[in-house]
């Protein structure tokens, strides 16, 4: 049996102190124990850390805890570095070429990489790996991250509700765009749709999976579609493909409609600006990837590593929501912020597979969502 660790991550590990210390980037795993700074790769599919969503949370999660930034990233090829696999067949020679490097963490993002690294941490003991968003693995040098997505996207589902109301918004309908099926998105997208239901128990849903995580010209067709058919806001959780959706989400409020996109992983406000103060994204799901970045490397950096599935939730400040648009009024903030802690407290309890979704009343019976 798997061990889940539900973890409380403390203020302090994101305010992280490190000293800077010459090394080189072929090391021993042993290098942390004996005092070195720990040294780290990023393994990312073919959106890369530019995707402005789940990627470059966890690149930000690294350049935190070496306190570099974006912008200047001084240790990047030292202490650490990023190498993009521009497709699948990428995954397994990335993966032995960290391992052959000798990085003291190689991290991996997105249920994709799974197999893969199975394969390769199966024949490496020794080497510490991170994976986020899987928790089958289940090998001892392998940590696995994954994240209450559903109770975050419930919080954003139920902002659209909400403003919809506030719009004065007549049967209102909102749609879910995926990026590749499984039961890490369906999470995302049953979260939401209860959100939704939450605040107007009748609204429509539309949902739609793009099989991708880096095509947001499919993401952006289906949202000018569904708006045009009156859905009123669409939430995407498909990686660089839901940048599809905030494009036209812009392009339509630039023209005057009343439609919203809603971002994901990261705060993607700045995505959706469509002039010099006014954003097409209302709001979005916050998953605080960086925070499983900075738990690896300061496991690998205390010798505390374990290969262990560790879940950030909503308690654990692991999911969240943004509030950096304005057309987030004061009174809907204070009702989320009345719902988040019904569901801290246990009050409010989220369905996490659309089997158990399905079982709710009013919940839609005929979603794309899969569970395995």
């Amino acid at each position: 049996m798997k061990k889940v660790l539900v973890f409380t991550v403390l203020a302090a590990v994101v305010a992280v102190s490190v000293m800077f210390l010459g090394c080189n980037k072929k090391k021993s795993s042993d290098s942390a124990a004996s005092g070195e700074q720990v040294t780290v790769r990023l393994l990312t599919d073919a959106t890369g850390i530019d995707d402005k969503s789940f990627n470059a949370a966890a690149w930000r999660g690294i350049l935190q805890f070496y306190g570099d930034t974006w912008n200047n990233a001084r240790l990047r090829g030292k202490n650490y570095d990023v190498v993009t696999a521009q497709t699948q067949d990428m995954y397994i020679p990335n993966l032995r070429q960290a391992t052959d490097e000798g990085y003291d963490l190689v991290v991996t993002t997105g249920f994709t990489f799974a197999d893969a690294l199975g394969e390769v941490a199966g024949g490496n003991p020794n080497q510490k790996y991170l994976i986020v968003d899987v928790d089958w693995v289940g090998l001892p040098n392998v940590m696995q991250a994954i994240y209450a997505e559903h109770e975050g996207s419930y919080l954003v589902g139920a902002a659209a509700a909400l403003k919809a109301r506030a719009d004065g918004i007549s049967n209102p309908r909102f749609g879910f765009i995926g990026g590749v099926p499984g039961k890490t998105i369906t999470k995302f997208e049953v979260g939401f749709v209860q959100g939704v239901l939450s605040v107007t128990p009748d609204a429509q849903i539309v949902d739609y999976y793009v099989n991708s995580w880096g095509e947001p010209g499919l993401a952006k067709t289906q949202a000018k579609n569904w708006y045009d058919a009156g859905v009123y806001a669409i939430y995407s959780a498909a990686g660089g493909s839901g940048n599809g959706t905030i494009a036209q989400a812009k392009e339509y409020r630039s023209a005057g409609k009343n439609v919203w996109a809603i971002g994901v992983d990261s705060d993607q406000h700045e995505e959706g600006l469509y002039n010099t103060s006014d954003s097409a994204v209302l709001t979005s799901m916050l998953k605080m990837v960086e925070t499983s970045l900075i738990y690896g490397l300061n496991s690998v950096k205390n010798n505390t590593f374990r290969g262990e599935v560790i879940t950030f939730d909503i308690k654990a400040d692991g999911v969240g929501y943004s509030t950096t648009n304005s057309a987030l009024s004061a009174d809907i903030k204070t009702q989320l912020e009345q719902i988040k802690q019904k569901i801290v407290s246990g009050q409010i309890q989220i369905a996490a597979t659309n089997a158990d979704a399905k079982k709710l009343p009013g919940f839609p019976q005929n979603l794309r969502a899969v569970d395995d």
